[in-house]
Formats: C-alpha cells, structure tokens, sequence
C-alpha cells in the first residue's frame, strides 16, 4: 500500500480478515479487526495488507477528534451490518416438518417445524463462532489453553455436521477436524 491511508479506511489483512484503521502513526495503521475483536498495530510497508475502502489521510500532527472517531465507528457498523447475513435453508425442507416419535406408542409425537429446527442450529453455530474469537483474542489464556478449547469446539462442529443436510449452501455448514492443517 503506497498511499497514506485515513482514520476510517476499511483493510484487508491475509490473517486477520477485514479491519478498520482507527488511528495512524508515522510508520503503523491501529485497525480494529473482527474476527479479534479489538486492534492490532500494523506497519504501513506490510504487504499483506490491502485495501477495500480509502478514506483519504491526514499529513502533519493533528489529533483524533470526535467526528474521526464517529467515522471510523460508522464504518465498523456498517461493515459489521453488511457481513450479517441469512442463512437459506435447503428447498426441499421449506415448510417441511420435523416429527419426534417417542419409542412407546403410549406417548404423544412432537412436531416441529424444520425451520423453526433450523435457525436454532444456525443460531448454535453462530455462538460457536464468537466463542471462538473470543478465545483466539482472549489476552490472558496461554496459547495451549487456546488450542485445547479450539480442540473443543472443532469436536462440536464434526459433531453438528449431521445437520448440513439442511443448509442451501455449502460454505455455512459446519466442518469438524480435517486431515488438512
């Protein structure tokens, strides 16, 4: 990145995903990225870094005011808005039913609507994923606790793989341990 780039400019970085410049130096970006939830000091020479949105930079010693801050909070929100999205359950299942049949014929059946089923499973998944950034940017926990509870949670995700049945899409399915690391 050759340019000088502003308070409020959204980055790329190839480890930590989208960010946004929240303050400058004179050789480093302070960008809060999401998937830490919280800032990392950058170089501005890092080649890993790219951008996907340019707010143009300051020159000379001027301090951060509230309208900066108000900026590069706005752009944060809007970033994180665009980045929610729905999860499409499989056609074949919409408006589909879920039937719990007990054993004994005595008892009553439940049915469930698969969609109702559904956003509960996303819903699962999504804490999941919080969980794990919150771990991964945990300041205290040693990086050997980090990977244990990573273990954990990836045990759960090949646990949940069951239900990609439902998803429309294969990128939000979940995905246990591969041999692939």
């Amino acid at each position: 990145m050759g340019t000088q780039l502003g308070i409020g400019s959204r980055v790329d970085h190839q480890h930590f995903g989208k960010g946004v410049i929240v303050d400058t130096a004179s050789e480093f970006y302070i960008i809060w990225f999401k998937s830490q939830q919280g800032t990392k000091s950058i170089s501005k020479d890092y080649d890993g870094l790219t951008t996907i949105e340019e707010v143009e930079g300051k020159t000379g010693n001027e301090t951060i005011t509230i309208a900066d801050i108000e900026q590069a909070l706005s752009n944060i929100l809007d970033q994180r808005l665009h980045d929610t999205q729905m999860v499409p359950i499989a056609t074949r299942w919409r408006r589909g039913n879920m039937i719990l049949k007990p054993g004994d014929p005595t008892l009553q059946s439940k049915e469930v609507p698969i969609e109702t089923f559904f956003h509960k499973i996303v819903m699962v998944r999504d804490r999941l994923r919080v969980m794990e950034q919150k771990i991964n940017a945990h300041k205290v926990m040693t990086d050997d606790e980090k990977v244990d509870l990573e273990q954990y949670i990836t045990a759960i995700y090949g646990s949940l793989t069951t239900f990609n049945v439902l998803f429309k899409e294969t990128h939000h399915q979940f995905k246990g341990a591969t041999g692939k690391d």
